[in-house]
Order: structure tokens, then C-alpha cells, then sequence
């Protein structure tokens, strides 16, 4: 993986293989930041990186100048991956060790941005309710977006705050607004 922009442009960065994710690729982060970066001022902005994995996105985010992060996995392998090379390359990530869905439950703050890559398989938990959830907790400030993503077989534009789906391979990214 590499982060794509910013003061750590083109840096190359080696997970270890033995981390449960599935990172999103170079190819489909370069195309998401592409549709993010005349949204938003990178370093007013508050972000929110769900099911962080590799940490990929939160990096990608610090290195483009945002001050405000946070990331959060359940798992603690990527949770100290992400601690260890956030710290590496001085990038302001807070990085929090939860089960998503109950951090959403408690979190109190509003975020501008929020990214979340679940597994494919959410198991018991349904897309279109998590997506309600986040809307639900008013965990988004005005104008803010929700980045969800998923596999193209998940079908999200049901949802009243579908703005948009952007498909890149077999990966789609879709779009939600406040």
C-alpha cells in the first residue's frame, strides 16, 4: 500500500500479512480523494475512519494536512499497526480499540467526514441499518458526508440519504448526506 498524496506522497507502507483486512486499493483511493479534495479543507476537518484495518485511509488523510482523526477496529493487531505507523510518520491519528458498532453508540462528537470499510460480511448487521445509525446519532456535522465502502452485490441507493455510488473494480464507494 502507498499513501498517494500529501507530505507522504508516494511512500510505500507494508502491513503485516498476518492482519484480518482487506485494504482498499491504491487505484480506488486515489479515485476516492480525487472526489473529496475540492469538497473540503483538509485541515478544518474533523474524520471519522471506521473498521481502519490497515489504516490506509486514516493515513492517507493525515498526510494531505487533517489535524483531526480518528480511527477505530476492533482488532488489536491493526490497532497497534496503526498506532505504530501513525506515530512513525507524526500523523495526528487517535486510534481506538472497539467493536465499531458500540463505538458509534457512545461516541458523542460530530465528524465531517465519516469512512467506514466494514467487511463484506457484516454477519447479523445490515448496511442500510448501520447507515440509519450514523444518521440516527447525528454523528455528522452539516454538509457532512458518510463513505461507505462495499462490494458491488450491496445495493444502498434505498437509503433517503444516498447522494451518490462511484464503482472502481469490484469495489463502490457510496455516498451519504446530511
Amino acid at each position: 500500500m502507498r499513501i498517494i498524496s500529501g507530505s507522504h506522497k508516494g511512500r510505500r507502507l507494508s502491513a503485516p500479512k498476518k492482519l484480518p483486512v482487506r485494504p482498499t486499493t491504491d487505484r480506488s483511493k486515489e479515485a476516492l480523494f480525487n472526489i473529496l479534495q475540492h469538497q473540503f479543507d483538509w485541515k478544518d476537518i474533523t474524520v471519522l475512519d471506521l473498521f481502519a484495518g490497515t489504516g490506509s485511509i486514516s493515513y492517507e488523510f493525515g498526510s494531505r494536512g487533517v489535524k483531526n482523526i480518528i480511527a477505530v477496529d476492533q482488532n488489536k493487531m491493526c490497532v497497534d499497526y496503526i498506532r505504530k505507523t501513525s506515530e512513525m510518520l507524526e500523523l495526528p491519528i487517535l486510534v481506538i480499540q472497539m467493536e465499531t458498532l458500540k463505538y458509534l453508540s457512545i461516541v458523542k462528537s460530530q465528524f465531517d467526514l465519516i469512512f467506514a470499510d466494514p467487511p463484506y460480511d457484516l454477519g447479523n448487521i445490515n448496511y442500510l441499518d448501520f447507515i440509519t445509525g450514523v444518521f440516527s446519532n447525528k454523528l455528522l456535522n452539516d454538509g457532512g458526508l458518510l463513505i461507505i465502502e462495499h462490494s458491488e452485490q450491496e445495493k444502498l441507493d434505498s437509503h433517503a440519504n444516498f447522494l451518490q455510488s462511484r464503482k472502481y473494480g469490484s469495489n463502490v464507494f457510496s455516498f451519504f448526506e446530511k
